[in-house]
């Protein structure tokens, strides 16, 4: 099975402007690959490549295995944009026909039906747009996406606007694709979420890639510490071997111990470090 979006030595320039500096990046099938990268990095030109709205300057990238861009690819691929706006007359699933007649979709209300329970808006289906609030659109735009059962799915920060309950719900979502095997390049500033759910994380900077690899991969430890009636103690150097080494010397000199816990920096340690913040 080919990879769900792959790209190599990818460019683009806008006239004396180099937005990517030859990218290499790949998505497998059901991959959630989070995208991360301070405003100008290139995030927006590898995702419109991605979709067919720009052309490389130099190398390549495909969707499904197809050339990003062809009318195979397109029909690959669900979209939304971070500013999306939709008409506020419209029923939800109305505006998800509405998607279905565009994208050329045949799954008619049973399609509907299935998008809106998924993103936990069955009982809105009759609601006008214009009466939602602003996380229950942006919920409802992650449907219209979905129209079609694309094989990649790009999402610019689908959770930037949903309360607690909201990001759930889209978590729990994007697990369920996974399971599905539909890939997710998702394109957002809110890293707890990125760690949270993604598979993989690339980061961008100035056009190129910086730092790639597993949440797990890309942070690293930063010691040992201990819980003692004397309070909290850091073995800053210390791993995970050393714990019994450190807890049986502590109870040996008269402490009592009532915890220990590895530290290691997080996502937002990592992606502050490669961007040089």
């Amino acid at each position: 099975m080919p990879d769900a979006f792959a790209c190599r030595a990818l460019e683009k320039r806008y006239a004396q402007t180099l937005a990517l500096r030859g990218v290499d990046l790949s998505v497998a099938p059901g991959e959630l690959m989070g995208l991360l990268g301070p405003n100008g990095a290139g995030k927006s030109t590898l995702t419109k490549i991605a979709c067919g709205l720009v052309r490389p300057s130099a190398g390549r990238a495909s969707v499904d295995g197809c050339p990003a861009g062809s009318a195979p690819a397109r029909a690959a691929i669900g979209y939304l944009a971070e500013l999306f706006r939709f008409p506020g007359w419209l029923r939800g699933e109305e505006l998800i026909a509405l998607h279905q007649r565009l994208s050329g979709s045949g799954g008619g209300s049973a399609e509907q039906a299935e998008l809106l329970e998924l993103v936990g808006l069955a009982e809105a289906r009759s609601m006008r747009v214009d009466a939602m609030s602003k996380g229950m659109q942006q919920r409802l735009g992650i449907a219209q996406a979905l129209v079609g059962s694309p094989r990649l799915l790009l999402l610019d920060e689908p959770t930037s606007a949903l309360d607690p309950a909201g990001r759930r719900i889209v978590r729990d979502l994007l697990r369920e694709l996974r399971r599905r095997e539909v890939a997710v390049l998702l394109n957002s500033h809110l890293l707890s979420e990125v760690e949270l759910v993604c598979d993989r994380v690339a980061i961008l900077l100035d056009g190129r890639i910086v730092a790639q690899g597993t949440p797990a991969e890309l942070s690293r430890p930063r010691g040992v510490q201990v819980d003692t009636a004397d309070g909290s103690r850091t073995f800053p150097e210390a791993g995970r071997e050393d714990v019994p080494g450190i807890v049986a010397g502590l109870v040996e000199a008269g402490e009592r111990v009532y915890g220990v816990r590895l530290l290691a920096s997080t996502l937002e340690d990592a992606y502050l470090e490669a961007v040089g913040a």
